[in-house]
């Protein structure tokens, strides 16, 4: 993870001093997310009543993630911050953040969520290997059913404490995405029911909730979130080869250089995907429609 310097810390007091002001004075009740998908959630819940400020871009890992100035700013301004649990950004910033916004109301949305631990093999349940991020649990909960449920509930609940007057505009928002989830996960089992224990490849572990939930193998080249050494490769190559595995996965944050050799070394397809789409549904959907090879590119 990335240094944080010097200059920001003094960044930050100068933006402290402002916050206060900026919130009462702001005309838009902001809040502020970590990653897209929660942004997805919580425009779904709230519609027009708040703005919601994501802060990891288009095109950026949430977990090595540094924000600019203007984002200082930005979450500065904001009523409350929903953090997804522990990513690397948040466990980077989190404290800091809170301590130069102290009217600033901090949300962990994923509150009553089963997480994995990095520790966990996860063999006991056969959903994934080698699944390692930094920080202590796997922070992707948004890859599952079951965690877009949790973030939905929590985001719901954290927009009636903060805007109590309007509770039912926010309960009848977070019925329509239940709803949404439920079709989401219907959808999904139809196409993924046939493929139970099925493997498959990827870079960063992000789909470890997935994997369990749809009892799937996770098989990562990302090791203890570095480049996998010629011994390691070499192992993932061998055991991707005895899954029968037929999709390798990579995402635009992350190096492709040696997804693109397991993928030519194993005879898989080579899928970029993105997790942190806003289009949650969508991208869902594009997982599950890709592994059962029914996304009209398979072999």
């Amino acid at each position: 993870m990335k240094r944080i310097h010097c200059w920001i810390y003094l960044l930050l007091a100068i933006v402290g001093l402002s916050a206060c002001q900026g919130k009462k004075e702001g005309g838009t009740r902001t809040i502020s997310v970590t990653i897209e998908p929660q942004r997805y959630f919580a425009e779904k819940i709230a519609g027009d009543l708040f703005q919601i400020n994501c802060v990891t871009p288009a095109g950026q890992s949430p977990e090595t993630y540094d924000p600019t100035p203007q984002q200082m700013v930005q979450i500065s301004q904001s009523q409350a911050y929903f953090r997804i649990g522990e990513i690397g950004f948040e466990q980077a910033w989190m404290k800091n953040l809170q301590s130069q916004n102290p009217d600033m109301v901090v949300f962990d949305l994923s509150e009553g969520m089963k997480l994995i631990k990095n520790e966990e093999e996860a063999h006991e349940e056969g959903e994934a290997h080698h699944h390692h991020h930094h920080g202590s649990v796997d922070p992707h909960i948004w890859t599952s059913i079951s965690g877009a449920r949790v973030i939905a509930q929590n985001t719901c609940q954290a927009f009636i404490k903060l805007d109590p007057e309007n509770q039912e505009i926010y309960r009848a928002g977070y019925q329509r995405l239940i709803e949404e989830i439920d079709s989401t996960e219907a959808e999904m089992k139809q196409l993924l029911q046939p493929l139970a224990g099925a493997a498959f490849i990827i870079y960063h572990p992000t789909l470890t909730y997935f994997a369990r939930e749809f009892g799937l193998k996770q098989l990562c080249i990302e090791l203890d979130g570095k480049e996998p050494s010629p011994a390691q490769l070499k192992q993932l190559l061998e055991t991707a080869t005895q899954s029968g595995a037929k999709v390798v996965f990579v995402q635009q944050e992350f190096d492709q250089k040696n997804a693109e050799l397991i993928a030519k070394e194993t005879g898989c397809r080579l899928v970029t995907i993105n997790p942190l789409s806003y289009n949650w549904h969508d991208e869902m959907i594009r997982l599950a429609t890709i592994l059962a090879g029914k996304d009209g590119q398979a072999d």
